[in-house]
């Protein structure tokens, strides 16, 4: 019987699992062939996020020259590197464009063909329109992996879970909240992928709550104003009439901050410089274990610091007083954080231009407001000021925090246990929306369309409606029959709808504290109670303590998804290619 490697899940992560088995084989198998079942009801490429059949006033969240599916110099990994096209190169439009991610899932669809053109041959691929509901067998024998409406099992020498996004049950205050709507009436909408939601129930010229004020809100409000008949004049909003009117908070009370809107110029940070390869290991050696906050913070906040300072006294040296070298001697010898603070207050006189991630991460704390028109003024102030500041290439150290973002990211999935806190602040740092997107939410906030509640918002349900109030505005509430709960559902296993990972858990695949599929991060082998990896199961993903920033990979950063991607290509050409060794022989 042929060989056969079984992948559950065909949208980016499995097209990049292919393309990296296409990159390794000539080094790695010599075997007769083997074959590759995917599995997954959406088409292989683009999977379900990037799939044609969405709105087409949906936008990527990245530039499209910052969007690439293939491997370069920079990324640490065994396997060669194979470049290609970026999208923007591939698709012959403006790298600084925002693309349609109908366009995002053509590209994908490409990369997927040309990655399978690339397989040797007698490496064959079936794909299966179908979901997988469970994977059985021995530690040491071949996999079955069931499908939905197949009586017989995929036969697998090695499954691999590259799965995407997943739906989840709701958690405790969600369930409540939705049997409240069902006994009075209301519309609850949970966390979803928005794309996939049922929007209808929400009435033009209704008030509408809305918790969470990532890229979820985003793609919410696009497709509540413009996706019903509104359009923008300028800065101006015209509303069709069919919109309902949006109140929207969250824990900090403020959109994700703008994506940068310059290009890097100059000398970039020797990056990483106080969290690197050294540190981790050192870290991983420890017997003990280690503590995020008390052991690692303190290295990434480190590290952040030297990523803005080295940009601000290299480039900007008149906002500073000293050489940078003399700084950089007194900064790396500075033990805490007070010190450093100490150090920088002596050094850059304006407040503005040193680094307060506390500040950045928590903007409205503290601030108060006496009315909630007062405050609707205040946050469209806050926006623009943030426009200007990320579209200003004499606020670049910005954009080298984003670069020390990266960096630290990269090292923090060599730990694995990287735990939703840290995932959130990165993505509201560095994955913020288009810069265009903030200013049409500056002209709806004008057209009283939308509306913010503020920090730390709050919802309950009590007199037959939804009520929210926030800490910003002492006293102010809203009234509401809807409330939309805008963001993704979290990864977490144990919330998955999703019956394999369900029945993987059942069998033996252990979670972290914070929900997460725990991960060899060598190589993605499913680690059991004892911490022993599974030799025929792996997991890629944003549902595993492996899982990397972004959706995808910037060229020339060192993307670790690729580097992930590549060690379990690399193991999995090794295990296929011991039957045909041992048939050699």
């Amino acid at each position: 019987m042929r060989p056969s490697l079984v992948i559950v899940g065909a949208g980016p992560r499995g097209t990049g699992l292919i393309e990296r088995i296409a990159a390794n084989a000539p080094e790695l198998y010599a075997g007769s062939g083997f074959d590759i079942h995917l599995v997954d009801p959406h088409p292989p490429g683009a999977g379900r996020i990037w799939r044609a059949a969405q709105s087409p006033l949906l936008w990527m969240n990245s530039h499209a020259e910052d969007v690439t599916m293939f491997t370069d110099e920079t990324v640490a990994m065994e396997g060669p590197v194979r470049e290609g096209p970026t999208l923007h190169e591939w698709a012959g439009i403006d790298g600084r464009t925002f693309a349609e991610r109908q366009l995002q899932g053509a590209y994908l669809r490409w990369v997927h063909e040309q990655a399978v053109a690339d397989l040797p041959p007698g490496v064959v691929v079936h794909h299966h329109p179908r979901r997988a509901l469970r994977v059985t067998g021995p530690r040491e024998g071949r996999q079955q992996v069931w499908l939905q409406g197949r009586p017989r099992p995929l036969l697998a020498d090695l499954v691999v879970l590259t799965l995407g996004h997943l739906d989840a049950e709701l958690d405790d205050q969600q369930a409540e909240l939705a049997e409240y709507a069902r006994t009075h009436g209301l519309v609850h909408l949970p966390p979803d992928f928005t794309a996939d939601s049922d929007l209808s129930a929400l009435k033009a010229g209704e008030p509408v709550l809305v918790r969470g004020f990532g890229l979820a809100f985003v793609d919410l409000m696009v497709l509540l104003t413009e996706g019903r008949g509104g359009r923008y004049e300028g800065n101006t909003y015209v509303p069709s009439g069919q919109e309902p009117v949006l109140y929207v908070g969250s824990r900090r009370g403020v959109p994700y901050h703008s994506k940068i809107g310059y290009d890097w110029s100059g000398e970039r940070p020797p990056l990483p410089r106080f969290f690197g390869p050294p540190e981790v290991e050192a870290l991983l050696a420890r017997p003990e274990g280690f503590d995020f906050r008390g052991d690692v913070w303190p290295l990434v906040e480190k590290e952040l610091g030297f990523a803005h300072y080295h940009r601000l006294f290299t480039v900007h040296p008149e906002r500073t007083a000293v050489e940078w070298s003399a700084f950089e001697e007194k900064y790396a010898a500075a033990s805490d954080v007070a010190e450093r603070e100490a150090l920088v207050a002596s050094v850059v006189p304006d407040p503005a231009d040193r680094l307060d991630l506390h500040a950045l991460d928590h903007p409205l704390d503290g601030v108060r407001y006496g009315s909630f028109e007062e405050f609707q003024e205040g946050l469209r102030s806050y926006v623009e000021h943030d426009l200007s500041r990320r579209h200003d290439p004499c606020y670049s150290p910005d954009l080298a925090v984003f670069l020390g973002l990266l960096s630290v990211y990269g090292q923090l999935v060599r730990l694995g246990g990287i735990g939703p806190w840290w995932h959130g602040f990165f993505s509201y740092l560095a994955s913020g929306p288009p810069g265009p997107r903030l200013r049409q939410m500056l002209a709806l906030s004008r057209a009283g369309v939308l509306k913010f509640v503020g920090a730390d918002m709050t919802v309950s349900a009590e007199g037959g409606v939804f009520r929210a109030s926030g800490a910003t505005v002492p006293g102010a509430f809203v009234e509401a029959r809807a409330l939309v709960e805008a963001r993704l559902p979290e990864p977490t296993v144990g919330r998955a709808r999703d019956t394999l990972l369900r029945e993987l858990h059942a069998d033996g695949a252990v979670e972290t504290p914070d929900g997460l599929l725990r991960v060899d991060p060598a190589d993605g082998r499913l680690l059991d109670g004892a911490g022993r990896p599974h030799p025929r199961r792996f997991a890629l993903g944003p549902y595993t303590d492996g899982r990397t920033p972004g959706a995808f990979t910037r060229p020339r950063t060192g993307g670790p998804a690729f580097r992930q991607n590549d060690a379990t290509a690399r193991a999995a050409l090794l295990f296929l290619r011991e039957p045909a060794d041992s048939a050699a022989t």
